[in-house]
């Protein structure tokens, strides 16, 4: 059985595509000959869509756009033209900001979600992962349900099992959106005002939301990828050096289609003495660290905490962000403008924190740098659904334990109310089974097995305005209630914990109300601006 499911299309489909894709039949290809408005378009449609970006730009994008002129064109060849300037200047003398300079939309398509997390490590790219809540995982790709099928399981004795026990997840999903949509109708009728467009988008949010836990992360989903150079080529190094056998295949795949528009770019990574040096230090030190933690935390039990803690923060700094407000206005050493400000009364205090931070009219009003000035460390053990959400925030530290199933899971209230408890936890227990069957013969492999609904303990360490966006944009009511509520107590610790008050103010938009169609407001708003109003 193939990893990857080809899609079909007809001569005429095919003319175009190779226009613009550097391949047909591969799940990894890089956009070309396109206005970068157009790219940036078809990416935006990736998160809601279950189609393919070929078939999207086909569907979608094609009608709207003049190709008469590019019919001559043939990405699927690759470039062939000479780059003797960039091969001298970055190749040869090594010089990294040339490599930033260019760059490429690359789509990663039928990657697990243990794989997604690998693709957006990298803090200088931007990403689009296909949603949970807006596509339904039982439309099948190719004849069969949307999780990846590793080659070495799927040839050993559990290969099997491994299918069958995910088909089963898979059926149980689909069986639970379409219970909890009827469920969610029945209790949350349909406001005459709503359109039935608006209403039936936000029913079935809540349903796969519902439903969502009980999906494993062998769950494939569509990435839209656009970096330059140099993280493409940081990117792949760790890939190559990372223990998930798909993340060091889909690296190969990668280079390949990036090899056909920024060649010059991507020349170290086979290098013995550059890329080949590099990709063996990260998986030396990955390795011998284990090794080490394993020693030292020998016999080491867990201890009970709370689901979300606040493990460090600075106490005085609310004293240090207000010297920071000061500095770029002052001619004064940084020493002594904190000194002085420890001499501020309240009232003086209050009013350059208020200068500062402004009228804040919506969300995306953000103070300045400052803030970075304040530091949060959070532990936190959520469900995996969650953690793959929180953890696309690029503009902090976040580091991840392995995901298991010794945590245990998290089971939606909803699910209770509509009497499918019984479904939803015999659909766990499948999942830890199947987990504990590949665990010896395939650690790595064997986070596939588990559902979403897992919990995984992760760290997020962050400056008060990464924490700023964060928090308003996680705890809105639009949001999935599993990290609308790690939200929300990371802003009460700030204010509670921490003591820091003043700032936990100026995030006045954090929400910490109860919504029940988390979806529905943001429908409403989406249909006004479609329409006009």
């Amino acid at each position: 059985m193939s990893v990857y499911v080809a899609e079909d299309f007809s001569p005429e489909e095919e003319d175009i595509l190779r226009r613009y894709v550097t391949n047909l039949d591969r799940p990894v290809f890089a956009l070309v000959n396109l206005p970068e408005v157009v790219k940036g378009a078809l990416f935006a449609r990736y998160s809601r869509s279950s189609k393919s970006l070929r078939r999207l730009f086909l569907d979608e994008f094609v009608g709207d756009l003049d190709i008469s002129g590019d019919a001559s064109v043939d990405a699927t060849v690759g470039l062939r033209r000479a780059e003797e300037l960039y091969d001298r200047v970055f190749f040869e003398y090594g010089d990294d900001s040339v490599a930033q300079l260019g760059g490429v939309h690359l789509a990663c398509e039928q990657a697990s979600n243990l794989l997604t997390k690998v693709l957006e490590w990298g803090r200088l790219a931007s990403y689009l992962e296909q949603s949970t809540r807006y596509i339904a995982y039982d439309v099948r790709l190719g004849g069969r349900y949307r999780y990846y099928r590793d080659p070495a399981v799927l040839t050993s004795s559990l290969g099997t099992r491994y299918v069958g026990d995910l088909d089963r997840l898979f059926d149980t999903y689909a069986s639970l959106v379409g219970s909890m949509t009827e469920w969610f109708r029945g209790v949350h009728p349909k406001d005459p005002n709503d359109s039935d467009f608006v209403y039936r988008q936000a029913v079935r949010a809540k349903a796969f939301d519902s439903a969502r836990g009980v999906l494993p992360a062998a769950a494939i989903s569509n990435v839209g990828i656009y970096a330059s150079g140099q993280a493409f080529e940081m990117l792949l190094l760790r890939m190559r050096a990372h223990p998930l056998p798909e993340a060091q295949a889909y690296a190969e795949l990668m280079l390949e289609e990036l090899r056909k528009v920024i060649p010059s770019f991507l020349k170290r990574v086979d290098v013995s003495d550059r890329g080949g040096m590099w990709a063996s230090y990260f998986e030396q030190t990955r390795t011998a660290t284990q090794s080490a933690a394993h020693e030292l935390l020998a016999g080491e039990l867990e201890e009970p905490v709370p689901s979300v803690t606040l493990t460090d923060f600075d106490p005085d700094a609310e004293d240090k962000l207000l010297a920071a407000i000061l500095y770029p206005h002052s001619d004064l050493p940084d020493h002594q403008l904190l000194a002085r400000v420890r001499r501020l009364t309240t009232d003086e205090r209050m009013t350059l924190l208020r200068a500062y931070v402004g009228d804040r009219s919506n969300r995306r009003h953000k103070p300045g740098r400052a803030f970075e000035r304040v530091d949060y460390r959070f532990d936190v053990l959520a469900d995996y659904g969650a953690f793959r959400d929180l953890q696309r925030h690029r503009m902090l530290t976040i580091e991840w334990q392995p995901l298991s199933p010794r945590h245990g899971f998290d089971r939606p209230d909803t699910i209770d109310a509509a009497g499918y408890t019984e479904q939803f936890d015999a659909a766990m227990e499948r999942s830890a089974e199947l987990y504990g069957a590949l665990a010896t013969q395939f650690p790595q492999q064997a986070p596939y097995a588990l559902a979403m609904a897992y919990r995984i303990r992760f760290s997020m360490q962050m400056n008060a305005r990464e924490a700023m966006h964060l928090l308003e944009l996680r705890t809105g009511p639009q949001g999935h209630p599993a990290y609308r509520r790690v939200g929300q107590e990371m802003h009460r610790l700030i204010a509670e914990q921490a003591g820091h008050r003043a700032i936990a103010e100026t995030m006045r938009f954090v929400d910490h109300r109860e919504s029940d169609l988390e979806r529905l407001d943001a429908e409403r708003r989406a249909e006004a601006r479609r329409l006009g109003l």
